[in-house]
């Protein structure tokens, strides 16, 4: 899920409130910081921000509970590691707010078939021949009850993310119109031109289903190894692929000066990469270990969050309810 951000005036006040979901499916990676993590931490002063553990989400991904729980907690260490403020982000699991599981069936009810065929993930997994679940179908539903339980105004995402708010803006229209009712607004899209896209160390897009990864949280070993393992063109003197990394954490002109003076050394450019990227990785992995020593201190962040994001989710389900006419 992309970053959805509502826009509230008011005579003499801006609000500005920004909710954001992420799946936890394994350990976070570097396009993973520098594709969306980054992003929050420089908003977490501008706005007020929920930001959400998507598990049910990832139940079509992941049925294990122990794997599950561990993720849960992995990602909400991530988070925190990277110095998100658990006292200016409202950090939550969608699983402890029913609301979102609630509104998701209410949608069901009033969306088709052939409309949920539209979605790029069930089009994406029919075209590769795989037994569908029901969650895989109908997940565009659970995923606009997210947006729509927090009232955005402008939901900004990567192009490829298009799709997820022309849902939503769909089945807010459908249910206002059914209902006659104007319980949800319409959120438009804003795409973020300017997201970073991470190369993995094949020259893909950095992803966990490629298996082309450089973790967040690795190692010095780790870090060493990955990086070693960066596809190179041998016919060029200045390696992309390794340039790419290097360049999100290191400024353009040091970094051409660097390579400029080292032309067609891969091994020597391979190990300034491994030595910046353990210098940038070093203070958020610290600050992870200590989270990690107070996992008690974890889950109540977690819980707190949850009964924050549940008094807003709840307030819009009432007026769901009585939309409906099942609130007596």
């Amino acid at each position: 899920m992309g970053i959805i951000v509502r826009f509230c005036y008011n005579p003499s006040i801006m609000q500005k409130i920004l909710l954001s979901g992420v799946k936890p499916t394994g350990r976070s990676h570097i396009g993973n910081y520098f594709g969306a993590m980054k992003q929050w931490l420089s908003l977490q002063d501008e706005y007020q921000c929920y930001l959400f553990i998507a598990d049910y989400h990832s139940l079509n991904f992941i049925q294990n509970a122990d794997e599950m729980n561990k993720n849960i907690l992995d990602l909400a260490l991530d988070y925190l590691a990277i110095g998100l403020d658990p006292n200016k982000v409202t950090m939550f699991k969608q699983s402890d707010v029913s609301e979102h599981t609630e509104l998701a069936w209410i949608f069901d009810t009033i969306t088709t078939m052939p409309y949920l065929e539209r979605a790029h993930a069930f089009k994406d997994a029919k075209a590769k021949n795989k037994e569908i679940v029901v969650g895989t179908f109908n997940y565009p539903m659970l995923m606009a009850s997210d947006i729509l339980l927090y009232s955005p105004d402008t939901v900004p995402v990567g192009q490829d993310q298009k799709q997820h708010v022309e849902i939503t803006r769909d089945t807010a229209e459908k249910f206002n119109r059914i209902f006659n009712t104007e319980t949800f607004n319409l959120p438009e899209p804003m795409i973020l031109s300017e997201v970073a896209v991470v190369l993995g160390i094949d020259g893909q897009k950095m992803s966990k289903s490629y298996g082309n990864t450089i973790s967040l949280f690795a190692s010095d070993d780790e870090i060493q190894k990955q990086v070693m393992a960066i596809v190179t063109d041998s016919g060029s003197e200045i390696p992309k692929n390794v340039y790419a990394i290097h360049a999100l954490i290191k400024p353009k002109e040091e970094l051409d000066a660097l390579y400029e003076a080292n032309k067609g050394k891969y091994k020597i450019l391979k190990d300034a990469l491994v030595t910046d990227l353990i210098a940038f990785i070093a203070p958020m992995r610290e600050r992870r270990k200590a989270f990690e020593n107070d996992i008690e201190n974890v889950k109540n962040i977690l819980k707190m969050g949850g009964e924050k994001a549940k008094a807003v989710a709840g307030a819009k389900m009432e007026e769901v309810r009585r939309a409906i006419g099942v609130s007596l």
